[in-house]
């Protein structure tokens, strides 16, 4: 999908880009926006330049009123502006601005058409710094820099690698990205890998125990975090955050990560652990006093696998009966088609204790079959096996075993620092390259999140200004 706003400008001589402009363009030219807004490479190369379309729709944006315009009357001139500039063809590929963007192709971009092949010759480099028309090393540096170590490069190193050839300047792009994936802004507290983690974990201050603890101490996620983070660097298998039988530790000034076997305020068994998803903090937050943790088996198929049941997202029905054990209504039509997928996911979870004690988070065989049956005429039948993507499990362990090799883990995975890195999801013209990527990390890469970081920083999707 693409989901970053489009930034139109108001005047030449001063350039701002405008968040009304995506739901103008999406009224105006409603197949333009069928997979969301056009994202703002629709008329910039590195906001706020404008490429040739963006040049073009400045120049039919009420010619004649002093710039800057304001808000209002940007947004009452931009579809004239649009209408004015639908049938050219600002690249000059040979396809209509207005057609570009309804098939998904940036009518900016030479390259970018809805024949899929570039055009010879299409695209003549007027920037004065960087190559507009491919990829450029020194853009990527510069990136690079910004994206993983948090700081621009200084002028000396931006000088010295222009003056490399372009495989010392590959070279260097490497070992650029090796000294950043080991920086503060990338594994530090708060840094880019625990802010990736947020959504997953679900940070609650309020019922935080350990450092900086809340007046309700449950659970410590910094747990959490540092196991996410562990697993998503180093020469690790990204995989061990469903799979991981162990904990790991954070120690700070400066940060430095630890596995072990036990760690303080873990509950559960070594054999019983699946990574993130027995953690007492996923317990606290998702399963909290429910026996059938609908919450925690939804959280975990849409945090790891990108799949999110509230939106029909990876509703796959299993051969298998559904059976409303809680008397929830969950027969019902308008709920079974949900259900169907999301009950069966969730059974493996239920032998893990939510808030318990010294009991949260722990594996228990025996937790259904002593719960009330206040709680459902059925509860106790619940099973503990159950399906995942349309194939069965026996428990939580050969769930996460089957989550982690699966495509839609290597796809959101990948998808995740795709987002970071380049700045969007994929887009269709970006579709090809990012399969290629998905399909490395689970081969090449052998799920190695930096290595496939070294391949993703060499894709025109990132090092194209």
């Amino acid at each position: 999908m693409r989901t970053i706003a489009l930034g139109l400008l108001l005047g030449a001589t001063t350039a701002h880009a405008l968040p009304t402009a995506p739901g103008v363009v999406c009224a105006t030219w409603p197949a333009a926006c069928d997979d969301g807004p056009p994202d703002c490479t629709a008329c910039h190369t590195l906001p706020p330049a404008r490429n040739a379309f963006g040049l073009d729709v400045e120049r039919a944006l009420l010619p004649g009123t002093p710039r800057p315009l304001g808000l209002a009357a940007f947004t009452e001139g931009l579809p004239d502006a649009l209408a004015a500039v639908a049938a050219l063809d600002s690249d000059g590929d040979g396809t209509p601005n207005r057609a570009e963007l309804e098939a998904g192709t940036g009518p900016g971009d030479a390259r970018d058409h809805p024949g899929g092949a570039p055009v010879a010759g299409g695209c003549i480099n007027t920037n004065p710094n960087w190559n507009v028309c491919g990829y450029d090393p020194v853009y990527a540096f510069r990136k690079v820099h910004l994206d993983v170590c948090g700081q621009s490069p200084s002028y000396e190193d931006l000088q010295a690698f222009q003056g490399l050839a372009p495989e010392a300047q590959l070279d260097t792009l490497g070992s650029t990205l090796n000294a950043c994936l080991a920086s503060e802004f990338w594994q530090g507290r708060d840094g880019v890998l625990w802010q990736l983690a947020h959504a997953k974990i679900r940070p609650l201050q309020a019922v935080k125990s350990g450092r900086s603890g809340g007046p309700v101490p449950l659970a410590d996620y910094d747990d959490d975090y540092a196991l996410f983070t562990w697993t998503q660097s180093g020469d690790r298998d990204a995989r061990e955050v469903l799979t991981a039988n162990y904990y790991v530790e954070v120690r700070e000034n400066p940060t430095r990560y630890r596995e072990l076997a036990a760690r303080a305020g873990q509950h559960a068994g070594e054999s019983v652990r699946a990574g993130m998803l027995t953690t007492g903090w996923f317990a606290v937050i998702n399963t909290m006093f429910t026996p059938v943790n609908r919450t925690a088996a939804a959280q975990a198929y849409r945090a790891y696998l990108g799949l999110d049941i509230a939106r029909s997202e990876g509703l796959i029905e299993p051969d298998a009966p559904l059976i409303d054990y809680d008397d929830k209504g969950v027969e019902a039509e308008a709920c079974a088609t949900c259900h169907r997928t999301l009950d069966p996911l969730t059974y493996p979870f239920t032998r893990y204790h939510g808030i318990a004690g010294l009991s949260t988070g722990a594996y228990d065989a025996g937790r259904m079959r002593r719960q009330p049956l206040t709680e459902g005429s059925r509860i106790r039948e619940v099973p503990e096996a159950g399906y995942l993507l349309g194939q069965p499990v026996a428990n939580l362990v050969e769930w996460a075993l089957v989550a982690a090799n699966s495509d839609e883990f290597a796809r959101a995975t990948v998808r995740d620092y795709w987002r970071i890195l380049v700045g969007h999801a994929p887009t269709r013209a970006e579709e090809a390259d990012f399969a290629g990527l998905v399909a490395r990390f689970r081969t090449t890469h052998d799920y190695r999140v930096e290595a496939m970081l070294h391949d993703l920083i060499r894709l025109e999707a990132y090092g194209a200004p």
